[in-house]
């Protein structure tokens, strides 16, 4: 299933939970640009980042699920 691009976007607050990071620290960098904009998009008032711009961003995540 991790080969599957819905399991690699990630709400902000799911992404922060995966980094070990504050949901409001993921969404500052949204909005100071950090990612580019294919890694990230805002759908009916949610921030959604890619697995990808996660890792380029903040690098490999502290909290990973085992799957």
């Amino acid at each position: 299933m991790k080969n599957n691009p819905l399991f690699l976007v990630y709400t902000a607050q799911e992404a922060a939970e995966l980094w070990g990071l504050a949901e409001p620290t993921v969404r500052q960098w949204i909005r100071r640009g950090k990612f580019r904009d294919d890694e990230v998009r805002k759908s009916a008032g949610t921030w959604l980042v890619t697995r990808d711009g996660m890792i380029r961003v903040a690098g490999e995540p502290k909290n990973e699920k085992a799957e």
